[in-house]
């Protein structure tokens, strides 16, 4: 734009005739070198704006990289206090620990020691608790057998009230216990009637456990006796239980349930000095079986 304002001045001037040649040529000369300065200018101009954009983005950078350096140098601190503290604490265990191995020193007793027994001191706890769990079998079944005595009390506390029969605890075990008196006539096997209702009645309760077993079993008192049937009191209480085992099974017992034994005079529970010493002593005794599951060996406690 310009160059052609120059160029249009220039005709102007030469057109009218006013301006001389060297007039002119120093006119154009001047206005190239403002020209030329203008450019530079405008050039410089440029460059001066690029360099403030290039420093502007240099400042920006400076202050980000200046914000990440401080949070670094926060997050550096907060490392450093952290680190400290725990190094404080592991130092005061550490002196906690020393003070309680001098203190155990001074027992006598060296903590190193005391951990290689802890072996033997795992194993004398495994043997009391497995001790201790042989105890609590044992203590179930005694209150299982409890609860089955008090079950049978009950139900034969009318036999009981009138006489019929007696129950004890033997060994453990329960026994009913039937007087001869009542079953049989002295020296003989054969069931009185009172002696069968009695058992007949005892039949009905025994029935009601039918996963257990029993004994039946004879005794008679110290008195002799010889006959042709039974030459001493061994096969007179033998012959006893017999006969009441055959009469149970009559009223519907388990024959494999029942056994019979005969003790004569040998398993008194009475003395034999009086004559109603010498009664306890002849009985028929019907004694609960325990079942294999309640035989739980009780181990020794030291």
């Amino acid at each position: 734009m310009m160059t052609k304002t120059i160029f249009a001045l220039t005709v102007v001037l030469l057109g009218s005739g006013c301006v001389s040649k060297d007039r002119y040529d120093v006119q154009v000369k001047s206005t190239h070198d403002a020209q030329a300065d203008a450019q530079t200018c405008h050039a410089a101009e440029e460059k001066d704006r690029a360099e403030i954009a290039r420093l502007n983005k240099i400042d920006a950078d400076y202050k980000h990289l200046y914000e990440l350096h401080e949070a670094q140098n926060k997050t550096l601190e907060e490392a450093t206090k952290r680190g400290a503290d725990a190094q404080a604490k592991l130092d005061e265990f550490t002196a906690q620990n020393a003070e309680l191995r001098k203190a155990l020193e001074k027992l006598g007793k060296d903590a190193d020691k005391l951990l290689g027994e802890k072996g033997t001191l795992s194993s004398a706890l495994a043997d009391a608790r497995a001790r201790l769990e042989e105890l609590r079998k044992a203590q179930a079944a005694t209150d299982a057998r409890a609860a089955l005595f008090r079950q049978l009390a009950m139900k034969l506390h009318r036999m009981v009230d009138s006489g019929q029969l007696s129950i004890a605890l033997r060994d453990g075990r329960m026994v009913i216990r039937l007087p001869n008196d009542v079953l049989f006539d002295s020296g003989q096997v054969d069931l009185k009637p009172a002696g069968q209702n009695a058992l007949k009645s005892l039949a009905g309760v025994l029935k009601t456990l039918p996963d257990r077993h029993f004994q039946v079993a004879g005794h008679t008192d110290n008195v002799p006796i010889q006959t042709a049937r039974f030459p001493s009191n061994w096969e007179l209480s033998n012959a006893r239980a017999v006969q009441v085992v055959h009469f149970l099974i009559a009223q519907g017992m388990k024959p494999e349930a029942l056994a019979a034994a005969g003790y004569g005079e040998f398993d008194p529970v009475a003395s034999n000095d009086t004559p109603d010493s010498r009664a306890k002593n002849r009985r028929i005794e019907i004694t609960l079986q325990p079942n294999i599951d309640e035989l739980v060996a009780v181990p020794d406690v030291k």
